[in-house]
C-alpha cells in the first residue's frame, strides 16, 4: 500500500497557482504532496503577454508542474467581468504555449484576505505591495489543495 501511496504521491507533481493581475502576476507552488502552498514570487509584467506567459511557462517546466490553478475575478455576484476575461485570455496564451492543464478557482476577496494576513504580520505599507499577489497566489493554492483533500 505504501508503493501506491508513494507512488501517486509522485505522480502527482507540483501545482502552480496564479494571481493574474494588469501589472503583476502572483506566484505560488505547492509541496510535492500537495498538501502545503508556498509564495514562490511576483512577477512583474514586461507588456507582451505571449513572453509574459512564456515566462511563466518556462517556469513551471522548470518546476516539473504538472497543473496550474489561477484566481478567476468574479464580480461580488459571481458574474464575468473585464477582468475575468483578461486573466482568460492570459491562461489561454499560457495552454498555447504549454501542456499543463489549469484549473480555475474563484478568487473573491483573496487580496482583502493576503493584505489582513500581511497587516497582522506587520508587513508595512510599501511592503506589502511588493508581496501580496504572491501572498494571494498562495491563498488561492491553499484553498484549491485545502478542498481536494
Amino acid at each position: 500500500m505504501c508503493e501506491h501511496l508513494c507512488y501517486n504521491t509522485v505522480a502527482m507533481g507540483r501545482i502552480m497557482a496564479l494571481d493574474v493581475g494588469d501589472v503583476r502576476i502572483g506566484i505560488a507552488i505547492s509541496d510535492l504532496m500537495g498538501i502545503i502552498a508556498n509564495p514562490l514570487e511576483t512577477f512583474t509584467r514586461k507588456g507582451n503577454l505571449t513572453n509574459d506567459a512564456r515566462y511563466i511557462a518556462d517556469l513551471a517546466k522548470g518546476k516539473e508542474v504538472t497543473l496550474f490553478v489561477s484566481g478567476l475575478p468574479l464580480s461580488l455576484d459571481g458574474s464575468e467581468n473585464v477582468q475575468t476575461a483578461k486573466t482568460r485570455e492570459f491562461t489561454d496564451e499560457l495552454s498555447r504555449l504549454c501542456d499543463i492543464p489549469i484549473e480555475f478557482l474563484d478568487e473573491r476577496f483573496t487580496t482583502l484576505s493576503a493584505e489582513r494576513v500581511l497587516i497582522e504580520g506587520n508587513v508595512r505599507r510599501e511592503n506589502r505591495k511588493k508581496v501580496i499577489d504572491k501572498v494571494a497566489a498562495t491563498i488561492i493554492l491553499q484553498n484549491y489543495l485545502d478542498r481536494k483533500r
